[in-house]
């Protein structure tokens, strides 16, 4: 019975946590005005790096919004105010824009930080709840959080008020990602390893070329064919025309459709015309949808995906390897 009921304080909790964080983050987006649209216009001007600063649990929440904002297209880093007061200030300069988080806006350790940006004409953006704290009256652009309260009943512990500050910071990230047309193909360039970044990877970046690439001549008889198949070990060969272009392919399944007489026929009378290719630009995990959507194993490349001449040839257990699949 006492378990029973502390498990259902508990989902209670949970749902009170959530609603409550989810409740800010409406009042939040409901209070976004012109200072916000100041504040990504000031990062876009910044000829240096945005450096984001917050002390405490606004400091884990800043150097997450520096790790999205540089793996997004603009440069940012992290500066601890503490350590900023022993000389790190001079990874601030001129042609940056500071990026100052503070709930409260009273947080002492950003004072020399905050003093800083004004000595030196530094455009500060303040993020604090208190519309007349120090911080909010020294920045060059002001952005309120709303009152909301916080998850805790106690209302002391930093939880509501952190999750706008990172929401904050990731509608700025979106705002100048999405103004700079920012592609996959430029968010792989910071994300080479792990899941994501074998998602982004390009087809030319795991196809096979060169000897690898199983090719044969349209006017090739069927026994130089199956010694191509047998060799390369893709389970299908492509056909190339006199120009040099992907004609049609071969595959298992053509070899018994022309079991009779199958030795006495050349190349281009069994292919299969105008295969299905991809451009070698393509990200892999397209080429891993067109694969399965057409329940096959292996795409050619070509220069404009449409037909030419072979590049490569991709497989699904490249894919599958790379963490692409």
């Amino acid at each position: 019975m006492e378990s029973k009921t502390s498990s259902e304080t508990f989902l209670k909790i949970g749902h009170r946590v959530v609603s409550r964080e989810a409740a800010a983050l409406n009042l939040l987006a409901d209070s976004l005005n012109d200072s916000f649209a100041q504040a990504v216009e000031l990062m876009l001007g910044a000829t240096g790096r945005v450096i984001i600063c917050g002390m405490g649990k606004s400091g884990h929440v800043a150097r997450k919004i520096a790790a999205t904002l540089a793996s997004t297209g603009t440069p940012a880093h992290f500066v601890h105010p503490a350590e900023a007061s022993h000389g790190d200030l001079g990874m601030m300069a001129q042609g940056d824009v500071a990026l100052i988080l503070s709930n409260s806006g009273e947080t002492p350790e950003l004072a020399d930080v905050i003093a800083y940006t004004r000595r030196f004409n530094i455009p500060m953006i303040g993020i604090a709840s208190r519309v007349n704290s120090t911080l909010i009256k020294q920045s060059d652009v002001a952005l309120i959080l709303p009152k909301a309260e916080e998850a805790c009943d106690t209302g002391v512990v930093p939880t509501t008020s952190t999750t706008m500050t990172l929401a904050l910071g990731d509608a700025l990230a979106i705002a100048l990602m999405e103004h700079r047309q920012f592609t996959p193909e430029n968010f792989r360039q910071f994300h080479p390893g792990g899941k994501l970044g074998a998602r982004l990877s390009k087809v030319a970046d795991l196809m096979h070329s060169g000897n690898e690439l199983p090719v044969i001549p349209a006017d090739a008889p069927m026994s130089d064919v199956l010694i191509a198949i047998s060799q390369k070990g893709f389970g299908v060969v492509g056909v190339i025309d006199q120009g040099g272009t992907l004609a049609g392919i071969i595959t298992d399944g053509d070899l018994r459709r022309h079991m009779n007489g199958l030795l006495e026929m050349t190349a281009s009378e069994v292919m299969t015309a105008n295969p299905k290719t991809i451009a070698p630009d393509a990200l892999a995990e397209t080429a891993v949808a067109n694969m399965n959507e057409r329940q096959i194993t292996c795409l050619f490349v070509t220069e404009a995906g449409n037909g030419g001449v072979p590049l490569g040839i991709l497989h699904i257990h490249d894919c599958l390897r790379a963490g692409v699949a």
